[in-house]
This record gives structure tokens, sequence and C-alpha cells, in this order.
């Protein structure tokens, strides 16, 4: 999708499908990997694991944990492709939906703001979806929703 630019700030809407696409099941919670987070952020995923170490206590582990191998295993067999999955030595770490919104706390940027915003509501939707991400019309809906959703917000904003 082309960006937009909001005052002087050129910003890209988030494609919904590929906030939706990246929430998981892990220990029967809806998460998201470390890395999938700072893809959508813009930044190393080393870089937003030590945000989140240097605050830790504001990630307790119903907020964010490691996976255990197994875990990991089995998540990274889910996945079409693991180009951004592959070749860590840390387990990864996952976020629940109320540790991608402590997120913004820490990353503090205007980026993080916007994508806090369109991932809480990825998270609303797959929810009103009944979290099932499998059908390709139901994705193409909670796409276009959350698209207008972030438009909206993004107009507002300026």
């Amino acid at each position: 999708m082309a960006p937009r630019h909001v005052g002087r700030r050129h910003t890209a809407v988030i494609a919904a499908s590929s906030i939706v696409g990246h929430i998981h099941l892990a220990r029967r919670l809806r998460v998201m990997l470390d890395s999938d987070l700072a893809e959508l952020y813009g930044v190393p995923t080393r870089t937003l694991n030590q945000a989140v170490s240097r605050n830790a206590s504001r990630f307790p582990a119903d907020f964010a944990f490691r996976l255990t191998r197994l875990e990991a295993k089995n998540l990274k067999s889910q996945f079409v492709t693991s180009s951004s999955h592959g070749g860590s030595r840390k387990l990864p770490r996952v976020f629940t939906e109320q540790g991608v919104a402590m997120l913004s706390s820490v990353l503090r940027s205007r980026r993080a703001i916007e994508v806090n915003i369109a991932i809480m509501r990825a998270f609303v939707q797959v929810r009103a979806c009944g979290g099932k991400r499998g059908a390709g019309a139901s994705n193409r809906r909670v796409g276009g929703a959350i698209r207008r959703s972030v438009r909206g917000s993004l107009r507002h904003d300026s």
C-alpha cells in the first residue's frame, strides 16, 4: 500500500492482514513474536528485547515470556516461510495483547504509537471473529476494517 503523508510526517498505513497473520496461539494465549513486532515497529529484534529487559517490571509473565524449545519448534512449523524467524540463538520472546500494549510505553516513538493502535485493533478483530484466522474471507474483512480504522486515526491525529 502506498505511504501517506500526514502533516510533515511520512507514515505508511499498516496492512491489517500482515498483523492478523502474525497473531499466534501459545499456551492457549494469543501472542505475537518479538521478531514480528520488531519488524512492525521498524527496529531490530535485539533493540526491542533490550528495551523489554531494561523495563522488566513492566512485563510480567502474563504479558511476555520466552517460548520453550518445543513451543518454538511447533510455532515455526506453522510458518509458510521462516525468513525472519531463523538463525537466532535465543528462544523467541512472545507478547500477549497486554504485553504489546505495554511496549508503547517503552518504545517511545510516533511509529510505535501508530503500530500499537493497529495491533490492538487486530487483536480485537481476531477476538470478534472467534479467533479463526484461517478463513480468507474473514481475513479480508478484518484487513479492511483495520485499514479503515488506521486511516481514520491517522487523519484525526494530524
